[in-house]
């Protein structure tokens, strides 16, 4: 059974950087295209970065577009988002996904959610 474990959330100032890390256990990541969600309170979820199964597409959300990039390391069964120039509003829960299609579709249901960590950008 595949398990998906968020962590390096926290608070930051506007401006600042963090990275998420996303551990994946019960399964290979090789074979699952890595989504990332986020959702605001009183918002809808909103995806802002996939990355396929081969690595060699990554999509991003217009509202995170040169700021965040995805990533996977094979190595150690972990993907990342690291988010540069945050901003009050990414201040959300963000969760990590996977789909074992390996591609990124944007109306596709991601059968597999992590836990959530949350990320908070404020002075």
């Amino acid at each position: 059974q595949l398990q998906l474990v968020e962590s390096g959330g926290g608070w930051v100032q506007p401006g600042g950087s963090l990275r998420l890390s996303c551990a994946v256990s019960g399964a290979t990541l090789d074979y699952y295209a890595i989504g990332w969600f986020r959702q605001a309170p009183g918002k809808e979820y909103e995806e802002v970065s996939c990355i396929s199964s081969s690595g060699d597409s990554t999509t991003y959300g217009d509202s995170v577009k040169g700021r965040f990039t995805g990533s996977r390391d094979s190595a150690n069964n972990t993907a990342y988002l690291q988010m540069n120039s945050l901003k009050p509003e990414d201040t959300a829960i963000y969760y990590c996904t996977a789909d074992p299609l390996g591609l990124c579709k944007p109306s596709r249901p991601r059968p597999y959610w992590g836990q959530g960590t949350q990320v908070t950008v404020s002075s």
